[in-house]
């Protein structure tokens, strides 16, 4: 069995764990209140320029992930880490493999950012880059490095990929996770999975059913989309490789009508915390926003829901905030 087999997966229940139906609406919305508790949000160095001060939407000690992108100077992750760090979050900056040109530039890059922005972890990543400029082809390239530890980072984001790569095969990534399991087993390293966006909470428990029964131990961070419209939020999809959760989204954009309606994550969430709390040793333990549609909307809808200022639907497909997302 692989990572991928998915229809051979274990299915793992808590025991005596209610069904579903039995749950209470005051039951369903702790448990997405629980969920949603300590979220992490995605921000870019261009998206930081348009934003005054992060304090305006996010709440204090926030873990805000910086990201590189191809093209991109890693100075600019620098200046955005440190800025987060001044106005009181927790900033996580992407470190793309493929995009670093030397190992000096790593180790400036590292120092940097621990000196500038008191970085604590860091996400790595091979990076969107066909070609590596330099000695990195991918994420377990610089852990070996040891430049992390050199520089007392233990808490380390790798990637994971629920839905497959559209870049690597589905061995690679298979044997990838095994070996990031390894890698922290044997040196102590505070390594988590975080993963890219999702549409459809089923995919994301059989992916997390299929791993953890091939011996994944890995804590897993659950990529949110937020709110944007279902035109942008399909863009993003289909730039990114989302795989079978993106059915999801192409169902609702057969009615043209909706195209331009801002679309909410509240049906996935729910589904997802009532998973997790009726699963407690599954292995997903945090959500992770990805602001597709603006970083204010998205942080107001989540604050929201960590306020737990909403009310489930009567079809108990998801919820409603209480209070106006501007």
């Amino acid at each position: 069995m692989n990572f991928w087999n998915l229809g051979l997966a274990k299915k793992r229940t808590a025991a005596n764990a209610p069904a579903p139906s039995a749950l209470t609406d005051a039951d369903r919305k702790q448990h997405i209140v629980d969920f949603m508790s300590g979220y992490s949000i995605e921000t870019t160095p261009g998206s930081a320029l348009k934003i005054a001060d992060y304090r305006e939407h996010l709440r204090p000690g926030t873990k805000v992930a910086v990201t590189f992108l191809p093209g991109s100077d890693y100075r600019d992750t620098i200046k955005v880490a440190a800025r987060l760090r001044n106005e009181g979050f927790e900033p996580a900056p992407h470190i793309a493999a493929r995009s670093i040109t030397s190992q000096d530039e790593l180790e400036e890059y590292i120092a940097r950012l621990r000196g500038e922005a008191d970085v604590s972890q860091v996400v790595v990543l091979a990076g969107a880059v066909d070609s590596p400029v330099g000695p990195y082809a991918d994420s377990m390239a610089l852990l070996e490095s040891g430049v992390f530890d050199r520089h007392g980072i233990k808490k380390i984001g790798v990637a994971g990929h629920p839905e497959g790569s559209p870049d690597i095969p589905e061995e690679m990534v298979r044997k990838a996770l095994q070996w990031k399991n390894d890698f922290a087993k044997r040196t102590g390293a505070e390594l988590y999975i975080a993963t890219q966006f999702v549409f459809e909470a089923q995919p994301i428990i059989d992916w997390d059913q299929a791993i953890q029964a091939e011996g994944n131990r890995l804590p897993i961070h659950i990529g949110l989309p937020g709110l944007a419209t279902l035109k942008t939020l399909i863009n993003h999809a289909r730039a990114c490789g989302i795989g079978p959760s993106m059915r999801f989204l192409t169902r609702q954009a057969k009615n043209v009508s909706k195209l331009m309606m801002v679309n909410a994550p509240d049906q996935l969430v729910s589904d997802l915390a009532t998973y997790k709390a009726q699963n407690p040793d599954c292995g997903i333990v945090k959500a992770h926003m990805y602001p597709l549609g603006g970083m204010k909307k998205s942080a107001a809808w989540s604050n929201a829901v960590v306020d737990g200022d909403f009310e489930m639907k009567p079809d108990h497909r998801g919820f409603t905030i209480n209070r106006e997302i501007a």
